[in-house]
């Protein structure tokens, strides 16, 4: 029963929080009047309130309101009985530590498996993997675990870049490190391009926006997956 979008960012270039998504998310939370929004990535460090009036000055553009998890007395009960759940960008090591260590990661993945509309944008969308080995984040802090949502059977890199040609950076491509990652891990990656996103109902998943996505396998040559198509896996 699934219902989620797992967007690559937040924010693309020349435009405001969310504000590309916005068309699709009047969709997704039809009906919705209040959003539970989980502001433990806290980008830039910054603190849960302010995170949480980014979060509520945007969505006030569609007319639904927002109320951050840490404004409940009980997390766990919150999230459960949510209209419908946003996990944020950020640091993604600092988001896993901390919904361990609050014990809301398992009541999230029920809310997801419930049908709770989830929107994820990049760290939000890092965790809907398997685990959170793909990150491109620092790790700022050690989480009791890498494990994550498991809502995926393979792993999201977020914010997903090619080389640029003519580039005089001597350090790795984001291909080159999902390489090195294949080396020890068999769980696929996909590179998901800033301005695009995955939409899952029930089980389909099915890649939008404006790029193409990058899917890499172990042992096998990466494949661009064309806006629009069915992720099989």
């Amino acid at each position: 029963m699934k219902k989620m979008i797992i967007a690559s960012t937040s924010t693309v270039f020349g435009s405001g929080y969310l504000a590309y998504l916005f068309p699709v998310l009047q969709l997704h939370f039809k009906n919705v009047k209040t959003i539970t929004f989980i502001p433990y990535a806290r980008p830039g460090g910054i603190s849960y309130d302010d995170y949480t009036a980014i979060a509520k000055k945007a969505f006030a553009t569609i007319n639904i309101a927002v109320k951050g998890i840490h404004e409940f007395e009980h997390p766990k009960k919150a999230i459960l009985n949510s209209e419908a759940l946003f996990i944020g960008g950020g640091n993604t090591f600092e988001l896993v530590n901390k919904l361990y260590k609050n014990d809301v990661l398992s009541d999230l993945k029920l809310a997801i498996e419930n049908g709770i509309p989830y929107l994820g944008t990049s760290a939000g969308s890092n965790i809907c993997g398997v685990d959170m080995k793909n990150t491109n984040d620092m790790p700022i802090v050690y989480p009791p675990s890498f494990k994550t949502l498991g809502c995926l059977s393979f792993n999201i890199n977020a914010h997903y870049l090619d080389p640029e040609v003519g580039s005089t950076h001597m350090g790795e491509t984001r291909e080159t490190r999902i390489k090195e990652f294949h080396v020890f891990n068999k769980t696929p990656v996909l590179g998901l391009r800033e301005g695009s996103w995955l939409s899952i109902e029930k089980d389909t998943i099915t890649l939008q926006g404006r790029h193409t996505a990058r899917f890499f396998l172990q042992n096998q040559k990466p494949v661009e997956l064309e806006s629009g198509a069915v992720i099989l896996i």
